[in-house]
């Protein structure tokens, strides 16, 4: 493939201004993370303060997410996420304020997060079911290559210039940054434009409980779908345990890599996104499952590393072979759904994923912030990474999982026939 047709998605109208609006809102959003740590930690510096925030942040994006589903399902996607990018806008803003004034408080982030968590369960779902819809199916490796490699490009940079400012100005000013970048991402949005909703092949619209069934029925007759998310419900709660609570304590209490040098880490995470990017483009998965969980363990590499050696040089290497491994897993797995999933469903079923695929991370948040004051860390960080590796390579016991390839069938055309099955079933119940 020449490098030219690697970017040929972008020669459709609709997916330039979706992948503009993506790229906008992303170059604020990657300082976000890297910002909210160390406001949290220059508040109360422990890890069950940032547990709290982050936990309570997942807990509530948890609870909506399958409401998220039906609705991006339900009504215009772009719309949804318009709405959400708004809401988002205000309340990044109102904690960049506080944090800038110096009034804000371990309380007041706590909510700001919580209401986040409550608009991200709206965006992600409809996010997923917009690509299909913007491009042609024939491109659909490569413009999620595309989204990828624009948002590991922008990590690239956003973590390490979060740090730096962090440092400088403090951290509210990445927060601010991160609000304007999502008012402009709604402009962008508003020149998409996706097919009418009977151009879905959307079926009448019944009761959301009716729609959550629907959904439930599609994610759970897909063995490789429900044992993926199921190891990931289990792995992510490990990774964010050791990674989002653990890892900046560790960084801020190390001289060797500090607040400036976690920014660093987490851009060397990008790199190697962004390098594997350049190579997904241009390479076809032929089981997009198989090489991703395989490729997942890689995570395991930082993890040892924040434990044995947390050096900047070392941990910067682990976290940018980790990037790349992630890429590998990210890619195939939205592939796998945007080919084997019918979009009018696509919506709900990346609802179920989500909460499969978060579920536990609460959990993992608040087990990590008690764990990392009780027992050693450095133990605490190498165990993790092993359970993680057996987790991954337990869901390749499922043939389903190991042999599932490229389909040649759209999901578009399949729907009617997906739906006219779902209305016979409830027709029979």
């Amino acid at each position: 493939m020449k490098v030219q047709e690697s970017f040929g998605a972008l020669g459709d109208r609709r997916f330039a201004w979706y992948f503009t609006a993506r790229t906008v809102s992303t170059a604020g959003s990657v300082m976000a993370p890297v910002a909210l740590a160390f406001a949290v930690l220059h508040i109360d510096q422990s890890a069950g303060a940032l547990a709290q925030v982050l936990g309570v942040r997942t807990l509530v994006l948890v609870g909506f997410l399958l409401v998220g589903g039906v609705v991006a399902d339900r009504f215009s996607r772009i719309v949804v996420l318009q709405v959400s990018h708004v809401l988002t806008c205000l309340t990044q803003a109102l904690a960049a304020s506080l944090i800038i004034s110096g009034h804000a408080t371990l309380t007041q982030l706590t909510v700001i997060e919580g209401i986040n968590g409550a608009v991200s369960a709206f965006t992600m779902p409809a996010m997923m079911g917009v690509v299909p819809l913007v491009v042609d199916r024939s491109r659909l490796q490569q413009a999620n290559a595309l989204l990828s490699f624009s948002r590991s490009g922008l990590s690239i940079i956003g973590p390490a210039v979060a740090g730096l400012l962090v440092v400088g100005v403090g951290p509210g000013w990445a927060l601010a940054v991160d609000a304007f970048t999502y008012a402009v991402a709604v402009v962008c949005l508003a020149r998409v434009g996706l097919p009418k909703r009977s151009e879905e092949g959307r079926a009448r619209q019944h009761s959301m409980v009716r729609e959550l069934r629907e959904g439930w029925g599609e994610f759970s007759r897909r063995e490789w779908l429900w044992v993926v998310v199921l190891a990931f419900g289990l792995t992510n709660a490990i990774h964010t345990g050791v990674i989002g609570v653990l890892g900046p304590l560790v960084a801020k209490s190390t001289e060797a890599i500090g607040e400036a040098g976690w920014g660093l880490v987490l851009s060397a995470e990008a790199a190697g996104t962004v390098l594997m990017t350049i190579v997904m483009m241009r390479l076809r998965l032929r089981h997009p499952l198989r090489a991703g969980m395989v490729a997942i363990c890689v995570l395991a590499v930082p993890m040892v590393l924040l434990g044995v050696a947390p050096a900047l040089v070392p941990v910067a290497v682990g976290f940018f072979l980790a990037g790349a491994a992630t890429e590998i897993f990210g890619v195939g797995w939205n592939t796998a759904l945007h080919e084997h999933v019918p979009v009018p469903v696509l919506s709900r079923v990346s609802s179920y994923d989500a909460l499969g695929s978060f579920v536990a991370i609460p959990i993992g948040t608040f087990l990590y912030g008690w764990l990392g004051t009780a027992v050693d860390v450095e133990t605490l960080m190498v165990v993790s990474a092993g359970v993680y590796v057996v987790i991954s390579l337990g869901a390749l016991l499922s043939r389903s999982v190991r042999d599932l390839g490229r389909s040649s069938e759209d999901p578009t055309e399949a729907a009617a026939g997906a739906s006219a099955a779902t209305d016979d079933t409830h027709a029979r119940s």
